[in-house]
């Protein structure tokens, strides 16, 4: 019996390092470097890099691509033209499941969502790429953004939107993402036992808001000083699937940077994630055409990049 609690141990030591890792980060401790690298390093008998593997794709909106032409499934706010699909065509997938869906949390990984069938039942042996992009609804980004925006009236030069989330003592939004980090350990264990032979990539979430905490009212209606509050738990939420990826050998695409600069507040010529109120076929607060393209740039450098190479 000894033997067969190590595993579990084992695991629950490996979460505890990560949710310990976004704990230094709240603090404003930055986590070792080491635990920033991450991918599997054994053979892949699918396709190498990815080149002609089965590719499946699963995650919430931000992967679907809500409102960009063409939408293809409207239950799911599916678009052909989501990073998902532009990686498919450049990589030449011998076979491609999109099975991202707008709303998805964790639990969509299990239960089906409308129409769409349980994200993970996509999986099988023969799958050779895998990209998840999850976690953002479980932290609540809607309920974020109303919550933000309707209390920027109360002190339009303040923080008002922080102020309420650690109106308890504790920052609500940190705690949110602490316990978001075993849902998505879950979820990759998962993919890995459906999956074994696949390589498996998570993408984090793109740049949002102005990375120098800079506001933009009211094209996005938030008051002055969350703006930088807001930035930093998006922060913290990718820095915990960094962490998570690499307890479960998984790959982390990093969204964030290549998106820098191109966020919410920018001009509608220089922006790639649209505002409450799009200018471009896109969801509120999504990225538009080129958010998903530079999100699929993003994970086609990782797959020529290799495995275990940064």
């Amino acid at each position: 019996m000894a033997r067969e609690r190590r595993p579990a141990r084992r695991r629950g030591a490996a979460v505890a390092a990560v949710l310990g890792g976004c704990l230094l980060a709240a603090a404003g401790t930055a986590p070792p470097a080491g635990a920033h690298s991450g991918g599997h390093t054994g053979a892949h008998p699918h396709g190498g890099h990815g080149r002609a593997a089965a590719y499946v794709a699963l995650g919430d909106s931000y992967t679907s691509g809500p409102g960009i032409p063409a939408q293809v499934d409207a239950g799911c706010a599916r678009s052909d033209h989501n990073y998902p699909s532009l990686v498919a065509a450049e990589r030449r997938a011998s076979r491609f499941t999109d099975v991202s869906c707008g709303g998805a949390t964790t639990a969509e990984m299990w239960r089906a969502q409308g129409g769409n069938p349980p994200q993970l039942d996509a999986l099988d042996r023969h799958t050779g790429l895998v990209t998840v992009q999850i976690g953002g609804n479980d932290v609540g980004f809607g309920s974020i953004i109303d919550t933000c925006a309707r209390v920027a009236a109360q002190d339009p030069a303040g923080n008002p939107c922080e102020r309420a989330y650690r109106a308890s003592g504790h920052d609500e939004l940190a705690l949110a993402v602490l316990r978001t980090a075993p849902k998505v350990d879950r979820v990759l264990r998962a993919v890995r036992a459906r999956a074994p032979h696949a390589r498996v990539l998570v993408v984090g979430y793109p740049a949002l808001l102005p990375d120098d905490g800079g506001g933009c009212f009211p094209q996005v209606p938030f008051a002055a000083k969350d703006f930088p509050y807001l930035r930093d738990t998006e922060k913290r939420l990718n820095r915990m699937l960094r962490l998570v990826a690499a307890v479960n050998r998984a790959e982390y695409v990093d969204t964030y940077g290549p998106t820098a600069g191109h966020d919410m507040c920018q001009a509608p010529a220089d922006r790639w994630i649209e505002p409450l109120r799009p200018a471009a076929p896109a969801a509120p607060a999504h990225p538009n055409a080129r958010g998903e393209a530079a999100m699929a740039e993003a994970v086609l450098g990782r797959l020529e990049r290799g495995r275990g190479r940064g």
